[in-house]
C-alpha cells in the first residue's frame, strides 16, 4: 500500500511539472537538490506530557519553478521522531510537496501536505497507525551558490492511535508534530 501511495505522488507531480512545462512553454526550471538537519518532535493532542525528541532528518528534493515567484518542492526525508521515551520513538519517511512562494529574490515561505510512512521505532509503533498525514509550513533562504536553510513546522492532521481495548491509551488522540532547521544544497 505505501508503494501505491508513493508511487501515485510521484506520479502527480511529474504529471504536474509537465503539464506546467508545456503551458509556459518549455521555460520551466527543474533542480535536484539535498537536505539534512535537526529535528524536534512531539506526540500532540492527548499524548503532549511526554518529553521531545531530538533527532535529524535526511533526505532530497525536485525543485519545479512554475514561475519566479512561485515553485513546486516534492522531498522524500528520513526523520526520527516520536518523543522522548525510547518505547515511544517512531522514524518516518516523510513524503512533503511544498508549495513556495518568493517574497523576495532568495526568501521564500512555503506550505503544503505531507504524507508519512513509519520506518521503524519503538515498541509503541506496533500499537500506532503506520500512515500519518500532515500540514507542513516554513520559510527558506536560498544563497546563489545554491546552498539553502530553511525551517519547517509540521502539524500532524491524522490520529495515529491504534492501541488495543484495555490499554488505557485506546480512545486517547495521538498526533505527531515536529520542528524541523537545516539546510540543503540544490545543483
Amino acid at each position: 500500500m505505501k508503494k501505491i501511495i508513493l508511487t501515485i505522488a510521484v506520479v502527480m507531480v511529474a504529471t504536474f511539472a509537465n503539464a506546467q512545462d508545456k503551458k509556459s512553454g518549455g521555460d520551466s526550471e527543474m533542480k535536484f537538490g539535498v537536505k539534512a538537519g535537526y529535528v524536534n518532535a512531539n506526540y500532540g493532542a492527548d499524548a503532549n506530557d511526554g518529553d521531545a525528541r531530538s533527532g535529524f532528518y535526511l533526505g532530497g528534493l525536485v525543485d519545479f519553478a512554475i514561475s519566479d515567484k512561485f515553485h513546486v518542492q516534492p522531498e522524500v526525508l528520513y526523520t526520527m521522531e516520536g518523543n522522548g521515551e525510547d518505547e515511544f520513538d517512531l522514524n518516518f519517511v516523510r513524503v512533503p510537496v511544498m508549495a513556495k512562494f518568493y517574497v523576495a529574490d532568495a526568501f521564500n515561505i512555503q506550505a503544503g501536505p505531507e504524507f508519512a510512512f513509519v520506518a521503524g521505532g519503538g515498541a509503541a509503533k506496533d500499537y500506532l497507525k503506520s500512515m500519518d498525514i500532515a500540514l507542513g509550513f516554513g520559510a527558506a533562504y536560498e544563497l546563489p551558490s545554491g546552498l539553502f536553510f530553511d525551517a519547517r513546522y509540521n502539524l500532524g492532521l491524522v490520529d495515529l492511535n491504534d492501541f488495543p481495548a484495555g490499554s488505557g491509551l485506546e480512545g486517547a488522540k495521538i498526533t505527531q508534530n515536529s520542528f524541523n532547521l537545516g539546510l540543503g544544497y540544490r545543483f
